[in-house]
This record gives structure tokens, C-alpha cells and sequence, in this order.
């Protein structure tokens, strides 16, 4: 990550300054209504997710914040709560102090502040409410809702140059000069430098990253990554990842989010996984044990292997819940569940442990490696039993219970 960015602290958790990525996500209820804003916040943070941002747009929600702060807390989930505020936030934040203080973090985008002589005076109003309260603020500029006083600003000067930019080069700089333009106001106002995060999103990818990487060369300060909208299923997802592991790899971005659009009642958490998935993937940062499965292919017409992968997969998941509080460690473990013979036991060698089933007219045997070494091979209809098991003890050896 990038090492000269000054660390921003949010409740509890750290951003920026080399500290891991932060997972966050957001809440889809409706923020008045608060037992059902509080069971997704834990749901979320169960799942995973560091920071937690809820749509605060209301009097009514406003009012509720505290509310959904100590229903959390009364569920034993610490987790801190960003205020999404769009608008109206410079009267709600004023109106309701219990919801000032009930926040870890206030989002301020600068484009939804007013217009004219209100926008600095609505923004600073903002700001001075965090300062009152030592909380810190994200400024997050949307494309979708960039502040056409600047955009048009730039766009002038750009067409009286002898060389102008396209269009879409100036419309990425107003997305940059807006996020650090207000972090200035910000200080300026008496905000301490380290009390800034700033974002800039985009739904294009390409955009995305230009933009990023601009931000990036100019400051010092913690970055949110992501998309504004990232869509829905697997055009959601790789979108996500394509945009974000561009960044990550080059040393971008200190808190993440995958906007994923979910199914109706789909699971919310979905996007937490995610983001977890991308950063283990990446080698960033260990979140849960990891399966290598091969995709199968003619020499793989059983699916014994596919249902293997599909019960150690929820086997994995469901002790963790244990696990990742009395063995230290564990969630770096690897395992392999194979198909054949062609990549089984080369994979199965690369992981904590491995099992190579039997393709299509070969032995009906299963070789077993744990670190690297065959230990044995397992057969008939309880091997998949024996297998967890193995799995299991392993885990109790290589990382040994606190006491």
C-alpha cells in the first residue's frame, strides 16, 4: 500500500498510514427503521466488513442513529457507523447532536452541499460539526453528481486553450480538483489533515483508475476505492475486481467497497465476500481458508470432486466461526480438492493439504498430501468424512488453540 499516507482513525479502525485495507460496506434498509438498519449492520459486520455506512437522509433517520448504535452494540458487534449524508446533511447534523455523536465518520459529498455562496458555507457547517465532535470525514465526489459550478469552471478554461482536452479528461480532473479543493476547505476550517479520507468514483472502469491514479500523485491522504454502481452479478463482481486490483497492485487505496447490486432479498453481504475474496486473492491481506478446485473437464465426468469441493467449501466457512477466535492463523490454510490425475497431485503437493479423486477410468483411489508429503489414500463412500476430519486435525496441529 501506499506507505506516505497520513493514518486517518475511524472508531477503532485504522486507514491509511500502511495499515491493512479496510473492508466497508452499506446498509440497504431504510435508516428510520431502525431494528431491521441494525440487524443488516451486524449481518455486515459478521460478514466482515470493518466500517459500516448507512443512508442517514431524514429528520426521522437522523433520529434513529443513536438508536441503531445501541442495538448493534447490545448485539456485541463493535463496529464503527459512517453517516451517508446527501443534501440536507449540514441541518440533520446540526438538528440531531445524538446523531453526530453516534457516527464514527461523516461522508460528505461535495457535490450535494447546495449551490452558489451555500455550498462552502453548508460544507463548512459540516465540518465543523465533526471538528466538535473528533470525528473524521470522507469527502467522497461522485461522477454521477459532480458539482457543475466547477465542472463548468474547468470546461471554460479548457476550451480557451490552445490545445484543449477532451471532454472526458476534463470531466476526470473536476472529479480530482473538487475532492481536493474541499479537503482544503476542509482544513482550512480547522480540520486536522489526518482526520481526511477522500474518494472519487466512477461506474467506468478505465475512468475509474485514471482518476484514481491522479488523486494518488497529489496527496497524501487515505483513498476509498470503488465504483459508484457496480451492477449486478457476475458483470458487478468482475467489474469490481477489475477496477480495484489495477490500484491495489499498484500501492492504491486504503478502504474498499464492491457496490454490487444484489438480487431482490438477495444477500447483502455479498459484497463483503467479495472484497475479501479480492484481497486474499491478491495476496494482500488472509481473510479465510481457500479451496483450489479444478473447473473439470472429459476426464472428469463424476462429480465427486465438485461435491467434495462443495462440502469442505461449507465445512471451512462454518468453523470458522470457532476457529478464527482460538487458532491464530488458520485462515491462511489451503486446501486442494482435484479431479485427476493430471494436476491432482501437483496441486494437492502445493497445499496445506490435498486430495487428488479419480478421473474417468483411473484408480479408484484418492491420494491424500499434507504439506506436501503423501500420507495416504482414501477410498469407498466414507472418504469424504475422512477427509474433514483430516482437514480438522490439521488445523489443531499447525495452530494450536490459545489457552
Amino acid at each position: 500500500m501506499r506507505k506516505n499516507t497520513v493514518c486517518c482513525r475511524v472508531g477503532a479502525v485504522p486507514v491509511g498510514g500502511g495499515e491493512p485495507v479496510v473492508i466497508q460496506s452499506m446498509t440497504n434498509t431504510d435508516t428510520e427503521d431502525a431494528p431491521r438498519t441494525a440487524e443488516q449492520v451486524v449481518q455486515l459486520a459478521k460478514a466482515g466488513s470493518e466500517l459500516v455506512r448507512i443512508t442517514v437522509n431524514t429528520l426521522a433517520a437522523a433520529q434513529r442513529v443513536a438508536e441503531i448504535r445501541k442495538r448493534v452494540c447490545d448485539a456485541g458487534v463493535d463496529v464503527p457507523l459512517v453517516g451517508d449524508f446527501h443534501f440536507n446533511g449540514h441541518k440533520l447534523l446540526r438538528e440531531v447532536p445524538e446523531c453526530a455523536a453516534a457516527l464514527s465518520k461523516y461522508r460528505i459529498n461535495p457535490g450535494n452541499v447546495g449551490r452558489g455562496s451555500r455550498h462552502d458555507e453548508n460544507f463548512v457547517t459540516m465540518v465543523k460539526v465533526a471538528m466538535d465532535h473528533g470525528r473524521p470525514v470522507r469527502i467522497g465526489v461522485n461522477g454521477g453528481s459532480l458539482d457543475p459550478a466547477l465542472l463548468d469552471e474547468l470546461m471554460d478554461a479548457n476550451a480557451a486553450c490552445a490545445a484543449p482536452l477532451s471532454a472526458e479528461a476534463v470531466f476526470n480532473e473536476a472529479m480530482v480538483q473538487s475532492a481536493l479543493r474541499s479537503a482544503a476547505l476542509a482544513e482550512a476550517t480547522g480540520l486536522p489533515h489526518n482526520a481526511i479520507i477522500l474518494s472519487c468514483k466512477l461506474s467506468r472502469v478505465q475512468d475509474m483508475i485514471a482518476v484514481y491514479r491522479a488523486l494518488a500523485a497529489r496527496c497524501d491522504w487515505p483513498l476509498h476505492l470503488g465504483l459508484t454502481e457496480a451492477g449486478m452479478g457476475a458483470k458487478g463482481i468482475v467489474a469490481t475486481s477489475a477496477a480495484l486490483a489495477v490500484l491495489l497492485q499498484e500501492g492504491i487505496g486504503d478502504t474498499i467497497r464492491a457496490s454490487l447490486t444484489p438480487e431482490p432479498n438477495g444477500d447483502r453481504a455479498l459484497e463483503v465476500r467479495v472484497c475479501q475474496q479480492l484481497l486474499q486473492s491478491m495476496g494482500i491481506r488472509p481473510f479465510t481458508p481457500q479451496v483450489t478446485a479444478c473447473p473439470g473437464c472429459g476426464r472428469t465426468t463424476s462429480t465427486v470432486f465438485q461435491s467434495l469441493a462443495q462440502r469442505i467449501e461449507a465445512h471451512l466457512r462454518t468453523r470458522m466461526e470457532v476457529w478464527k477466535g482460538v487458532h491464530p492463523g488458520v485462515e491462511n490454510l489451503q486446501v486442494a480438492v482435484m479431479g485427476c490425475v493430471v494436476n491432482g497431485p501437483g496441486e494437492s503437493r502445493a497445499a496445506h493439504l490435498g486430495i487428488s479423486l479419480p478421473g474417468t477410468g483411473e484408480e479408484p483411489r484418492a491420494p491424500v498430501f499434507v504439506d506436501g508429503q503423501l500420507v495416504k489414500s482414501l477410498y469407498g463412500p466414507g472418504l469424504a468424512d475422512e477427509f474433514i476430519e483430516m482437514v480438522d486435525a490439521y488445523v489443531q496441529r499447525r495452530w494450536p488453540a490459545h489457552s
